[in-house]
Protein backbone atom coordinates (compact mmCIF):
# COMPACT_ATOMS: atom_id res chain seq x y z
CA UNK A 1 0.00 0.00 0.00
CA UNK A 2 1.18 3.60 -0.98
CA UNK A 3 1.28 6.08 1.79
CA UNK A 4 -1.07 9.05 1.28
CA UNK A 5 1.44 11.86 1.22
CA UNK A 6 -0.09 15.30 3.24
CA UNK A 7 1.31 18.74 2.85
CA UNK A 8 1.38 20.59 6.43
CA UNK A 9 1.77 23.80 4.14
CA UNK A 10 -0.64 26.22 5.00
CA UNK A 11 -1.41 29.18 3.30
CA UNK A 12 -1.77 32.69 5.00
CA UNK A 13 -2.24 35.82 3.77
CA UNK A 14 -0.95 39.15 5.13
CA UNK A 15 -3.03 42.04 5.57
CA UNK A 16 -2.13 45.72 6.30
CA UNK A 17 -5.01 48.38 8.03
CA UNK A 18 -4.90 51.43 5.59
CA UNK A 19 -7.85 52.89 7.08
CA UNK A 20 -9.04 54.38 10.43
CA UNK A 21 -11.99 52.79 12.54
CA UNK A 22 -13.02 55.80 13.55
CA UNK A 23 -16.67 56.69 12.92
CA UNK A 24 -17.24 53.29 12.40
CA UNK A 25 -19.81 50.76 13.31
CA UNK A 26 -18.73 48.82 16.56
CA UNK A 27 -19.29 45.67 14.48
CA UNK A 28 -16.14 47.23 11.64
CA UNK A 29 -13.92 47.67 14.93
CA UNK A 30 -14.45 44.48 16.61
CA UNK A 31 -13.35 42.91 13.33
CA UNK A 32 -10.45 44.83 13.13
CA UNK A 33 -9.47 43.23 16.49
CA UNK A 34 -10.31 39.97 15.39
CA UNK A 35 -7.63 40.40 12.75
CA UNK A 36 -5.44 41.31 14.95
CA UNK A 37 -5.11 45.06 13.83
CA UNK A 38 -6.21 48.09 15.49
CA UNK A 39 -3.89 51.16 14.63
CA UNK A 40 -2.57 52.02 11.38
CA UNK A 41 -0.38 50.78 9.00
CA UNK A 42 0.00 47.26 11.63
CA UNK A 43 0.43 44.53 9.36
CA UNK A 44 -1.12 40.65 10.53
CA UNK A 45 -0.53 37.02 8.71
CA UNK A 46 -3.53 34.91 9.62
CA UNK A 47 -4.04 31.39 8.05
CA UNK A 48 -6.02 31.61 4.61
CA UNK A 49 -9.61 30.44 5.76
CA UNK A 50 -12.88 31.22 4.41
CA UNK A 51 -13.99 32.43 8.05
CA UNK A 52 -10.77 35.15 7.79
CA UNK A 53 -11.49 35.65 3.79
CA UNK A 54 -15.56 36.91 5.36
CA UNK A 55 -13.91 39.13 7.95
CA UNK A 56 -11.37 40.44 5.67
CA UNK A 57 -13.95 41.40 2.68
CA UNK A 58 -16.47 42.87 5.96
CA UNK A 59 -13.37 45.83 6.43
CA UNK A 60 -12.20 45.76 3.05
CA UNK A 61 -12.02 49.79 2.58
CA UNK A 62 -9.94 49.81 5.73
CA UNK A 63 -7.42 46.59 4.95
CA UNK A 64 -4.86 46.13 2.06
CA UNK A 65 -3.87 42.26 1.12
CA UNK A 66 -0.29 42.51 1.46
CA UNK A 67 0.36 38.85 0.44
CA UNK A 68 -0.94 35.73 -0.45
CA UNK A 69 0.92 32.70 -0.30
Amino acid sequence: MAKATTTNESKTVTIEQIGSPIRRPASQRSTLIGLGLNKMHRISTLEDTPSVRGMIRAVQHLVRVVDEK
